[in-house]
């Protein structure tokens, strides 16, 4: 198991509207790049954050 996750938050009007966590930043990427084939006015975000802030 990784000490790191990925967390995928999008975005609707500067609030976040959905996030998920991803164990690679590849899957967090390829999430994102269908998001914005689907809804491109939804940005998403993804930011590296410890296993640790998820589970204790």
């Amino acid at each position: 198991m990784t000490d790191t996750l990925w967390k995928c938050e999008q975005l609707r009007a500067g609030q976040v509207y959905t996030t998920l966590v991803f164990q690679t930043r590849e899957e967090a990427e390829k999430f994102k790049a269908q998001m914005l084939r689907v809804a491109p006015d939804m940005p998403c975000r993804i930011e590296a954050i410890p296993v640790k802030m998820v589970w204790n």
